[in-house]
């Protein structure tokens, strides 16, 4: 069975940092692709960044240059690195794992098969 699960939600002031993490069971991140995705009340998901198996990271326009997504293989760990958070980053915070191989990563909720229970970011002003 698998399983995604975050932590390192929280609240912040504007400027300040967060690293979420998203430990896996059941599945092995070094094969698929890897993303963080958000989501604000009576709005859509929306993909953050993304992570292919092999190392390539992909951004959203307004995290570029601010948040990283890296992870750990021995660990099996996924990890969002957030710098200088704006108040417009409050959101829930899920990451998901994709099982497919082949091409690059999507950025559709529908690209990926497990995803965890999410994690609370607050940003303040």
């Amino acid at each position: 069975q698998v399983r995604l699960v975050e932590s390192g939600g929280g609240s912040v002031q504007a400027g300040g940092s967060l690293r979420l993490s998203c430990a896996a069971s059941g599945y092995t991140y070094s094969h698929y692709c890897m993303a963080w995705f958000r989501q604000i009340p009576g709005k859509e998901r929306e993909r953050v960044a993304t992570l292919h198996s092999v190392g390539i990271p992909s951004y959203t326009e307004s995290v570029k240059g601010r948040f990283t997504i890296s992870k750990d293989n021995a660990k099996n760990t996924l990890y969002l690195q957030m710098d200088r958070l704006k108040p417009e980053g409050t959101a829930l915070y899920f990451c998901a794992g994709s099982t497919l191989r082949v091409g690059g990563c999507g950025g559709w909720t529908s690209y990926y098969s497990y995803w965890g229970q999410g994690t609370q970011v607050t940003v303040s002003s």
